[in-house]
């Protein structure tokens, strides 16, 4: 069986999935808006506790939740990953009915330690009601949560770089020098949006977003 996704896990997941660049193409042609146009609340409620459990925060750092990554995701629904909204609805409902069954309460409402068995069962491909199967509905909402927790906060997510501190990503550089490459090297942190720099606001980006 496998072994329980822990923070530290997820969080060597993203830095080798290169979470940071691989978000949709079309993501980049959302500009953040008001959270929750395509959630319920009730969804949402469910996505919230979700993503609270996948990379949680602790005593040390906040999580995905504080990051923003359920809003990024409600906010893709919309536009680049509508295609999934679909998946989302379904699969809200098949994991309340599986925590329903096994607790009397919808997920939302248990306790974490209750959420992450619960999760587990998703992961480990043996909860029921799910389609196509748990597993694919607990990675695609996985991959949702690193793209919305990681990627630049212009989309949605990363609120207040959080993401980006969690893994000691120092930010975006057009250039690298030598010295800065070293493996000792003490960097300045760089805390800007990818859109605050000149170059993309040359390239119309601003413009194809406002007013939307």
């Amino acid at each position: 069986m496998k072994r329980r996704l822990s923070r530290r896990e997820v969080l060597k997941r993203a830095a080798v999935a290169g979470v940071i660049g691989a978000v949709p193409a079309q993501v980049f042609a959302q500009r953040a808006e008001e959270p929750y146009k395509n959630l319920n609340a009730a969804e949402a409620r469910t996505l919230e506790a979700i993503v609270a459990r996948l990379i949680p925060s602790d005593a040390r750092s906040p999580g995905a939740l504080e990051a923003g990554a359920a809003r990024y995701i409600d906010r893709a629904l919309g536009d680049a990953l509508a295609a999934s909204r679909p998946v989302y609805t379904a699969g809200f409902a098949a994991l309340d009915a599986h925590a329903r069954g096994a607790h009397g309460k919808p997920f939302a409402e248990l306790d974490a330690d209750r959420q992450d068995a619960l999760l587990r069962d998703l992961e480990q491909n043996v909860a029921k009601g799910f389609t196509p199967s748990p597993s694919a509905f607990f990675e695609l909402v996985l991959g949702h949560t690193l793209e919305g927790t990681f990627s630049d906060p212009y989309y949605g997510g990363n609120r207040d770089f959080i993401g980006w501190e969690l893994i000691g990503y120092p930010g975006l550089r057009l250039a690298v020098l030598a010295d800065e490459q070293r493996m000792d090297a003490n960097n300045p942190l760089v805390r800007v949006s990818a859109y605050d720099l000149p170059m993309f606001e040359k390239n119309g980006h601003e413009d194809d977003h406002h007013g939307r």
